[in-house]
């Protein structure tokens, strides 16, 4: 396994499940809690509970209730409740990207002795009968590392994957659709149920907020403050630990005091700012090559929109685990994973690109451009929830067709 983040954390403890050996190269010498806020919906959790992992789940993160949408006025738009409370038989998640890592990451060092290797980053791979040789290298200096032998070769790298680009070595660099976004960790107030991922705006200008943890005061909030940028501004700057300034955001939000939360007010408490470009990789024909497949960011990395991106990862690496507990670590194991989950990613991917469910803020902002009185009258409940319903279809988050099927180990 290429790559130690959520999706190769997330594959080695579903392999140890089934009783699969496998080992996983990381870049990075010491694995540390990166990112801020996400959102993990149930599908998600209902496989990491599989794994023992309710409790930790638990101790990082809240138990989402609500998602809820507003006009930059701040007045409601849509709202309706999630997880549990919407009918699902597990809970959504609010939590810090970094503390899910280290939880996979601590559950694995305690399952699995000696199975991870930092420092050493797979860059390429050749394949001789039925071994796949990776050869491994420092990521800074690019020394040669050695090499690893194994039946197959699932690369976990991420957005940037070095193994991606192997196999579509014209690509190139990942694609910016013109949104930056600011990110920031605060104490605030508790808002709405205490538990609402709220979104707040339009494409151009979105406030995006949702609590991660109590305090005795309220809430530590996670907002996102997306803003559309000119096409030259200086995206290519993708990390996750870049500081950014208040000063470039911050005063676009300046009149955005509302009844249920005084957003400048959050923006202020915020202790860093972390400015990141919105991006995405297009849709691939293959993933497969051979012995050697992509899985999670580097196969269908998509816009943070719709809270997927994190959970897609997760139910990657079980429909893999399971393809190869039935199929043995060969080749066809490997086309059993990508025929179940590549369509359906792509289409999520080419969604999040259409906005995805924020895409309800833009419709309300053409109809009632100057703000409204009675949503009815903008965009009738019906739509909304229509609406609301198609997105969860394309992400698999109906919930009559979730809670009636098994855990993706399970059957």
């Amino acid at each position: 396994i290429a790559g130690g983040g959520i999706a190769g954390l997330t594959l080695g403890l579903s392999l140890a499940q089934v009783g699969v050996p496998f080992r996983i190269f990381e870049a990075v010498r010491e694995i540390r809690p990166l990112g801020v806020g996400i959102n993990l919906q149930p599908h998600a959790p209902r496989e990491l509970f599989e794994l023992g992992l309710e409790s930790a789940l638990d101790e990082i993160g809240l138990r989402t209730e609500e998602v809820a949408y507003f006009n930059a006025e701040g007045r409601l738009i849509w709202a309706e409740p999630r997880g549990v409370r919407a009918g699902y038989g597990w809970p959504q998640f609010s939590l810090n990207r970094g503390g899910l890592q280290m939880e996979l990451y601590h559950a694995l060092l305690d399952r699995c002795e000696g199975v991870m290797r930092t420092g050493a980053m797979v860059a390429d791979w050749a394949t001789q009968g039925g071994t796949v040789t990776a050869r491994l290298q420092d990521r800074k200096t690019g020394a040669a590392l050695g090499e690893a032998t194994g039946s197959l070769l699932i690369a976990c790298d991420g957005i940037n994957s070095a193994l991606r680009k192997v196999m579509y070595p014209e690509e190139g660099p990942a694609a910016w659709g013109g949104t930056m976004m600011w990110r920031g960790v605060a104490r605030g107030p508790r808002f709405r149920t205490g538990r609402t991922v709220a979104m707040a705006g339009r494409k151009d200008i979105k406030f995006v907020c949702y609590p991660i943890a109590d305090t005795a005061e309220g809430s530590l909030l996670n907002w996102i403050a997306d803003l559309t940028m000119p096409a030259d501004y200086a995206w290519r700057r993708q990390d996750w630990n870049r500081l950014g300034q208040l000063a470039d955001s911050a005063p676009l939000f300046v009149d955005w005091a509302f009844d249920w939360l005084d957003i400048p007010a959050v923006i202020r408490e915020a202790d860093q700012v972390y400015e990141y470009p919105m991006v995405d990789r297009a849709p691939l024909p293959s993933w497969t090559d051979g012995r050697v497949t992509l899985m999670g960011d580097a196969a269908h990395a998509m816009y943070p929109i719709g809270s997927n991106g994190a959970s897609q990862c997760i139910l990657d690496a079980r429909h893999l685990a399971r393809a190869i507990r039935d199929h043995g670590t060969t080749p066809k194991a490997l086309e059993v994973y990508e025929s179940e989950r590549r369509e359906k990613m792509n289409a999520l991917v080419l969604a999040n690109r259409g906005d995805g469910p924020d895409k309800i803020l833009d419709i309300v902002a053409e109809r009632a451009p100057h703000g409204f009185t009675d949503i009815e009258d903008v965009m009738p409940r019906a739509e909304r929830q229509s609406f609301a319903d198609s997105y969860k279809a394309i992400a698999g988050m109906d919930i009559a067709t979730l809670n009636a099927s098994a855990p993706i180990l399970g059957g």
